[in-house]
């Protein structure tokens, strides 16, 4: 996207909202107001936080609607430059959901745009605030398009597949059981788009059941959501991103003490405010021996390159000292392309990968030695010999934290179970095919159950597991675990792999496991936050692994910046 085009006042090209609630788009020393590590709630507890926030804080019904509204809109505002000509629709059901659609309606108008809204029901059946909303949309504007039948929707298929911007206000959380009929219908119209209207569903894509994702009867395919207070559960589970889309989520008044409170899951939604413990400023008197030095096990013959990536990333994260062993054939490439780093040779195969002769003599321990992290994987082959290095190494490891990912964990194909050991401090970092290989499912099976396989895994291996993927999750031994907030489809590309292995190390050799799940979250945030900004610098597809290390300096300003450190 070019500069000006949907982008925000502060210029960076591109919209805030469309990455992650503003955080590219904010200065340095400007404070991101309602970040937090927040909870993710069932529609049960999203009802209580309501009822208590109007009943104990006296903050009214209709108050947080008009928030919930304004949010939209302003999101609306903020991705899309020049309203006025744009073709916007606002599709309203009878609900609360309706509601918050016609709030969305005033405020676009006020923005200088010109929606139109249609409504899904006699407007009789309005109710509340839903209904108050309604008579104020019809006082500033004076329109409203009312459609009661499936055979008076035929008019309007052309129109809504051709308009530029589609909100979905029909449905919400209240969702149960299938959509039938009018809705339905609705629903299938939104859904032929190819490359038609860009969908901003409202609160939740209506026909998503909220709690579980499933989907009875049709659902609106969002290319983003607008949620409010806290994500929702269904928003994770099945299938559910792909109606979704990239998900934004809004404060509208609720205090975030009365969220944690009422959250009674384990679930938690990655936001910077969550990780402000990783934003102290280090000692005027600190040395690179107070920041740990990390140890990662890389390369081949012909993959150099993840070693290369691997423990760049490791030093951009802040590690204070970064050595790689890799085989002595691949050496001279490694340690050539990034001087701060140190190497060691590892004796070769004769296919140029690591030997298992590298554990003669206490020479792997040797160099293990006064580690604080441990990564292994990147770029070492599925050599049979190498695999086998592999699995023994890591049993020789002792006390010290292991991140095992790529080879690494293709090593243990089949065999995940002899990843369990008593100590723990195994985080294993699949992507969705290598998580099939570890359990032995199908990659369709894997990312059709990815927060319920994540958190069993764990349990099984006594192993931090970060499921990659849209919404990464990292998930703990303990049963809890964090949805990441940040990342794009750019970085869907080679190395971005051995990128998030590289800044787990660098973390972990920094900041220890005392709270390893929180400085695992934080590695997945930062390593998405610096793909959303190299992706502002230069596109989906251009993007590359090296750009998100270029990334990590001002990925740490900006988060310096929401944890009110300047």
């Amino acid at each position: 996207m070019s500069a000006g085009v949907g982008c925000c006042s502060a210029g960076c090209g591109v919209c805030s909202d469309c990455l992650h609630a503003c955080i590219l788009c904010f200065p340095a020393g400007a404070k991101l107001d309602g970040f937090q590590t927040m909870k993710i709630l069932t529609t049960a507890e999203m009802r209580e936080v309501d009822r208590l926030t109007t009943e104990r804080y006296g903050i009214p019904s209709v108050v947080l609607m008009e928030n919930a509204g304004r949010s939209v809109a302003q999101f609306v505002q903020r991705r899309f430059s020049e309203l006025g000509p744009r073709t916007i629709f606002v599709l309203c059901g009878k609900g609360n959901n309706g509601g918050d659609g016609f709030v969305v309606a005033r405020q676009l108008l006020e923005m200088g745009a010109t929606p139109e809204v249609i409504l899904f029901c006699d407007p009789r059946e309005m109710k509340g605030e839903a209904q108050d909303n309604l008579r104020r949309w019809e006082n500033v504007s004076g329109e409203l398009h009312v459609v009661r039948t499936s055979a008076e929707l035929g008019e309007w298929r052309s129109k809504l597949r051709s308009c530029d911007i589609l909100i979905d206000a029909l449905l919400g959380t209240g969702v149960r059981g299938p959509v039938e009929g009018l809705l339905r219908d609705v629903i299938a119209i939104v859904n032929e788009r190819t490359a038609g209207p860009v969908v901003v569903a409202v609160d939740v894509p209506s026909g998503l059941d909220a709690d579980t994702g499933e989907v009875h009867g049709g659902a609106i395919v969002a290319d983003y959501t607008v949620t409010f207070t806290a994500p929702k559960l269904g928003m994770f589970q099945g299938k559910a991103s792909e109606n979704v889309g990239q998900l934004v989520v809004r404060d509208i008044g609720s205090p975030p003490e009365l969220i944690s409170k009422l959250g009674s899951g384990r679930l938690h939604w990655a936001e910077p405010n969550g990780f402000e413990q990783f934003a102290v400023r280090r000692k005027p008197d600190g040395n690179k021996g107070d920041y740990g030095h990390a140890l990662i096990v890389a390369g081949s013959v012909g993959k150099s390159g993840a070693a290369v990536l691997a423990s760049w990333a490791a030093l951009r994260a802040g590690a204070g000292l970064v050595t790689v062993a890799t085989p002595e054939l691949v050496l001279p490439i490694v340690a050539a392309h990034t001087p701060e780093i140190m190497t060691e040779p590892l004796a070769c195969t004769d296919a140029g990968s690591i030997s298992l002769r590298s554990l003669e003599d206490g020479r792997f321990g040797a160099i293990l030695k006064g580690k604080r992290a441990l990564a292994m994987g990147p770029g070492l082959t599925t050599n049979e010999e190498t695999q086998k290095f592999v699995r023994t190494a890591i049993g020789k490891r002792g006390s010290v934290p292991l991140i095992l990912d790529a080879d690494g964990l293709n090593a243990f194909a089949g065999r995940a179970a002899e990843l369990k050991g008593p100590e723990g401090f195994i985080a294993v970092t699949p992507h969705p095919g290598e998580m099939a290989r570890l359990t032995g499912l199908q990659t369709e099976e894997v990312q059709a159950r990815r927060m319920q396989l994540a958190l069993e895994s764990a349990r099984a291996w006594n192993a931090y597991v970060v499921l990659k993927g849209h919404n990464t999750i990292v998930a703990a031994p303990d049963g809890s675990a964090f949805v990441n907030s940040t990342g794009n489809p750019g970085m869907g590309t080679g190395g971005t792999g051995d990128v998030l292995t590289g800044m787990l190390a660098g973390l972990t050799a920094q900041f220890g496991t005392d709270d390893w799940e929180r400085v695992l979250a934080f590695g997945v945030y930062l390593h998405g936050l610096a793909g959303d900004i190299a992706y502002a610098d230069f596109g989906e597809a251009p993007l590359i692994a090296s750009d998100l290390i270029r990334a990590i300096p001002r990925a740490y300003q900006r988060f310096y910046a929401a944890s009110d450190r300047g």
